[in-house]
């Protein structure tokens, strides 16, 4: 039976380009997660979008005297378009901007509320006389009080992942001015985190073996430290309005909107397919399985907060109360990608951006590197050598070398079609049953979220195919023994149009471009598009994919004989080494 899988990606704030590191951290393992499973024949949605409200945005929209609004819409395009050409397949990337993410998140409020999980309450808080404004926790920089690291943020410590209150910093700064902050009091909506502690708890403890160690270890330990409520208002003016009179110059606070953005543009991706209940396949499906893709700065917000605000609000939009909403079934968090042996930094421009990196190579030799160094157990780096070593020593080399001469061969001594083995050899029959056998090993890492693993266990039988090239009769025998080359190379094709399927949840590019090459005329993915909505007062725009294509390839096939196959092309191409320092001197400028 097909499973529901949600893909729930996290939503980058629109300030600035993405980068290498959200890469790693969350859009390129949902995409292979979700294409696998689409290959699998499951019922995928995946969705995300961007994160248009909050201080990192206004800070941006501060520094370029410019209204958020214009920041935000900016980078919400760039996104959209570095997505598609790195092949992120959202059935929908959206924003927090939309009508409907505004009023489900308006619900979300009301209905906490009416269940008495807010409460009013007044809050310290660092205020700037010289810009006569309280000071979102963005607007703050300072020393954290757990780790001593210098520049922590009023919300959270990017050095040790601790969330934090702007109060707790030692020596704050206004990061505007740098100017000393006074305290004075100010009045919120707090939710009362404490009220769900025993069923946070029994979800914590309660079939998670397979949850990454350092994500369930840091999200048990955080509630047993004992959680504290936290403000779900703000002073700002930008952001989604509170739906009450009174509170006109307060808005949501962005962490805790945000997050509905899985559950909104999961009723958006609907609406907008006109079916307008589909969402409740997975969100009122005991059965469905949802997964969180973020990084590790994250982790609370996913392991907890959201839980706590989906239990807050079960039954919303179904008349039996008792209905739950499905809570997230993995949370697969990743470390850190750091860049040449240091933490990315956009103010040093210590990153490598998407936009670049795309104008100068293409997409699946990028997204290879990136799979092969992912940071899953623990930060990781990107180098310029590593990526042109990876994408010589083994994309080229073994993968596309492999690819090119068995096609050429084919094309040219079998009239372009696959050639007819006759009755195959146990050499060819056990290289045939270890490739196919990719189908359950390769599937399982993929199942378990286990990616750099699964790529390497594809490679490594592709590795084998060329290891029985080495010791097979074909190119020695072509004049002499026409029909012994025949089946070693229709062995070795059909081996390679089995490991076509397995790498391509990592590389949909090329393993389109060879199923082509191999005479398919389908697609083995379905095609993505940047489209615009219309709602009652604007419009966006969205990123959308087809997923129907996909569907049950994710098993064995043998190809047919006299199959016509298209004219041979390499797959990738060398890359010169001296590309590494022009990369390195790019860095820092």
């Amino acid at each position: 039976m097909p499973e529901y899988i949600h893909v729930s990606v996290a939503w980058p704030y629109a300030n600035g380009d993405l980068h290498v590191g959200h890469l790693a951290g969350a859009y390129l393992p949902a995409d292979i997660f979700a294409r696998y499973h689409r290959l699998k024949g499951n019922y995928v949605l995946m969705v995300s979008g961007s994160d248009s409200h909050g201080t990192p945005v206004t800070v941006q929209a501060d520094k370029e005297g410019v209204a958020p609004r214009e920041v935000f819409e900016r980078y919400h395009k760039r996104f959209l378009q570095t997505q598609k050409d790195i092949g992120i397949s959202y059935d929908l990337f959206t924003h927090t901007d939309t009508e409907n993410h505004h009023r489900i998140a308006q619900d979300f409020f009301s209905r906490l509320l009416e269940e008495e999980y807010l409460y009013r309450g007044t809050q310290r808080q660092l205020y700037s006389e010289a810009e006569g404004r309280f000071l979102p926790d963005r607007y703050v920089e300072g020393k954290c009080p757990i780790c001593g690291y210098d520049e922590a943020r009023g919300d959270q410590c990017d050095n040790c992942g601790n969330l934090l209150d702007a109060m707790d910093l030692i020596n704050p700064r206004s990061k505007t001015d740098g100017s000393t902050p006074v305290v004075r009091e100010t009045e919120h909506f707090f939710l009362d985190l404490p009220a769900f502690t025993d069923r946070l708890l029994d979800y914590l403890n309660h079939d998670k073996e397979h949850w990454r160690p350092n994500v369930i270890n840091f999200a048990r330990s955080f509630v047993k430290q004992g959680l504290r409520s936290r403000p779900i208002t703000r002073d700002i003016k930008w952001g989604i309005d509170v739906p009450l009179a009174g509170w006109e110059d307060k808005r949501l606070y962005v962490w805790f909107e945000a997050v509905m953005g899985y559950f909104t543009a999961s009723v958006e991706w609907a609406h907008n397919t006109g079916q307008p209940d589909a969402w409740k396949n997975w969100w009122y499906n005991p059965d469905a399985k949802i997964y969180n893709f973020i990084g590790k700065d994250n982790i609370p917000f996913h392991t907890i907060i959201w839980q706590a605000e989906l239990m807050g609000v079960d039954g919303i939009y179904e008349d039996d109360a008792t209905q739950h909403l499905t809570l997230p079934y993995d949370v697969p968090a990743n470390e850190f990608m750091n860049v040449e042996d240091r933490q990315f930094s956009k103010s040093r421009n210590w990153a490598v951006w998407m936009p670049d990196i795309l104008a100068r190579y293409d997409p699946d030799p990028i997204r290879y590197y990136i799979t092969a160094v992912m940071p899953e157990t623990r930060d990781a780096d990107f180098t310029w050598d590593g990526f042109v070593a990876r994408n010589n020593d083994e994309l080229v080399s073994w993968w596309g070398n492999l690819v090119n001469r068995v096609l050429k061969f084919a094309y040219k001594h079998w009239g372009g079609v696959v050639p007819d083995p006759g009755a195959l050899g146990p050499d060819d029959l056990a290289l045939i049953e270890k490739i196919e056998g990719g189908f359950e090993s390769v599937g399982a890492l993929l199942s378990a979220v286990k990616l750099r693993a699964a790529l390497t266990e594809a490679m490594a039988l592709a590795r084998e195919v060329n290891v029985y090239l080495d010791q097979a009769p074909w190119f020695s025998v072509i004049k002499e023994d026409k029909p012994a080359a025949a089946r070693t190379v229709y062995t070795a094709i059909c081996a390679i149009d089995n490991l076509k399927v397995l790498l391509a949840p990592f590389l949909p590019f090329t393993s389109q471009r060879l199923h082509t090459m191999l005479g398919y005329e389908g697609q083995l993915f379905g095609d993505q598009q940047i489209v615009t909505y219309a709602e009652s007062t604007r419009t966006h725009d969205a990123l959308i994919y087809d997923s129907t294509p996909a569907s049950g390839q994710w098993a064995p096939v043998r190809t047919a004989p006299g199959q016509k196959l298209g004219e041979p092309a390499p797959l990738y191409k060398k890359l010169d080494e001296r590309v590494i320092e022009e990369e390195r001197g790019q860095l820092g400028k």
